[in-house]
């Protein structure tokens, strides 16, 4: 390979310093979105704790959110993206609106009549495939809140949609709201309607947060020109293209979404009550950080990395994913860290109403290993976008299917269900570590295969970036654990909600200052960007 100019090198840091900017605008829109979730689940979790009633609103989610997944969520977005910008590069806004209402209209019927089905098997999909354990009277109850949450599956069959289209146009804020919308729909359930109406009344507000998704995109969907038709356009040779790109990918989040969701919840169900609310719970927790760096950075990049391929830029691709990796690297090691040591005082300041000091410990050994997944699913967020960029989703379905017996495997040997007559709701940690090693095989195929197509991926700079997170994170791992030696030594470790707060604040605080200290000595590039991005004007739309 022939050595980067320095042109060159301004080029690329100043396009990661766009980048960086960009995916500031979409962490802040999700940093309010999982603010608004943190406060749902400080009230749910005194309401219902992990019992019954938690197990069974967990369950009823699992098949309405495979329907959206694999009609019109990760699928239709990763395919749908590269075909549409294509289309706007050429100037061919007309061919371009002619797919996006064939999709829309097509997912929609697709979905409804996906709906439709589940509705009427509910109870068989829950007592059957979804939590086999469950008590009779548990999933009656799980299926009366499906049969209402699939309303919310027909809205999103739209809102994702819409999402991928503004997307396309490098317009990342409104998209990045809708979560937060979602979300306040949902906390106005679990805080007005449960009241009157039970756990149900969290499945109404999850269908009105579903219908805020849609609405709150439509003002910024129409600063372009929308040119909708009521036409399925089955014939549409670009619409044949899109579900030959979608099959695969349909294979593949299948497999995630039985893997992550189904399996999961099954599996569960056999470990005893409140197994499968603790995992969720730990679930929701890791994806703080996972959607706020993995998630935020893939949503930016993506567009990038689809308009370099359409360009057959391979230098261009390598720079800018790699780029994405290093902040990615920058920022989740860190994360995993403080999850792991600050972990257990974080769960327990649920410690309200039903929500007990046992629940705390159910999370948490779930959480501890999940926390390590912070680092591989964000990293799993570019590195399959980067074959989607390219047009291929096959060789991630074949990917991801390893990962996903892997994940099985591994689960099912660390819960003991298989060997145990009656194990432990506490072995619902297998499940996290399980789902971590399944993923790690995934990016470590991914990246293995990137590099040979893209003839390298800067791996040295990977490499280098990753010592110096390590290097930071050991340094604020020691000054966290100092603290909570010196605060358990003041004996204040059991002073209430608010000493454990305040001591929450000062490791994480401490902690962080210390890995800046550390990063910014190590000459940290990735950091300096991101503090330089913290310091300038963040724009209500930035391009990617």
């Amino acid at each position: 390979m022939t050595a980067t100019t320095l042109p060159e090198k301004q080029d690329i840091a100043s396009r990661n310093q766009r980048l960086a900017r960009s995916a500031l605008v979409v962490m802040i829109a999700f940093g309010v979105a999982k603010i608004i979730s943190l406060v749902q689940t400080v009230i749910l979790s005194q309401v219902f704790g992990t019992g019954a009633e938690m197990d069974s609103y967990v369950t009823a989610n699992v098949i309405p959110e495979t329907i959206f997944t694999l009609i019109a969520g990760g699928v239709l977005a990763q395919a749908f993206i590269p075909l549409f910008s294509s289309l706007l590069s050429k100037n061919d806004e007309s061919g371009a609106w002619k797919l996006a209402s064939h999709v829309i209209n097509s997912a929609f019927l697709l979905t409804l009549v996906a709906s439709l089905l589940a509705f009427v098997l509910a109870p068989w999909f829950i007592g059957t495939l979804v939590a086999p354990g469950m008590e009779a009277e548990t999933v009656d109850q799980a299926a009366g809140m499906m049969r209402v949450l699939l309303i919310g599956t027909l809205i999103f069959s739209v809102s994702g949609i819409l999402m991928g289209i503004l997307n396309s146009y490098n317009h990342f804020l409104t998209p990045a709201i809708a979560p937060a919308m979602y979300d306040i729909g949902i906390l106005i359930g679990a805080m007005f309607l449960v009241r009157p109406f039970g756990i149900m009344g969290l499945a109404y507000g999850t269908v009105l947060g579903a219908a805020l998704h849609l609405i709150v995109q439509l003002p910024a969907l129409f600063r372009y020109p929308v040119k909708w038709r009521f036409a399925l356009g089955w014939a549409d040779p670009t619409l044949r293209r899109l579900v030959l790109l979608m099959l695969p990918r349909i294979a593949d989040l299948g497999l995630f979404q039985i893997t992550t969701y189904v399996l999961t919840t099954n599996i569960a169900s056999r470990l005893g009550e409140g197994a499968i609310s603790a995992q969720s719970w730990a679930w929701r927790i890791m994806q703080i950080p996972q959607t706020l760096i993995g998630t935020a950075i893939g949503t930016v990049i993506f567009p990038t990395l689809a308009a370099l391929s359409e360009a057959q830029d391979a230098e261009g691709k390598r720079n800018a994913m790699s780029g994405a990796l290093r902040y990615i690297l920058t920022l989740t090691i860190p994360s995993a860290v403080l999850l792991i040591l600050c972990g257990t005082d974080a769960v327990s300041l649920l410690e309200r109403g039903a929500f007990t000091a046992e629940s705390t410990a159910l999370v948490y050994s779930a959480l501890r290993f999940y926390a390590l997944g912070v680092i591989v699913h964000s990293i799993l967020e570019v590195a399959a976008r980067s074959f989607f960029a390219d047009k291929d989703t096959l060789t991630p379905f074949f990917i991801a299917f390893g990962g996903s017996v892997v994940n099985i495997i591994t689960s099912l040997i660390f819960t003991g269900v298989l060997t145990a007559e009656n194990p432990d709701p506490i072995n619902v940690g297998g499940l996290a570590l399980g789902n971590t090693l399944g993923v790690t095989f995934e990016i470590i195929l991914l990246l293995f295969l990137l590099r040979r197509r893209w003839g390298g991926i800067n791996t040295t700079e990977l490499g280098r970036t990753t010592g110096k997170a390590l290097a930071g994170s050991l340094v604020m791992g020691l000054i966290v654990v100092i603290v909570q030696a010196v605060w358990g030594a003041l004996g204040l470790h059991e002073q209430g909600t608010l000493m454990t707060i305040i001591g929450l604040g000062v490791q994480v605080a401490l902690g962080g200052i210390a890995f800046v200290i550390t990063a910014w000595f190590l000459r940290m590039d990735e950091l300096q960007q991101i503090i330089a991005g913290l310091r300038s004007r963040l724009p209500a739309k930035v391009a990617a």
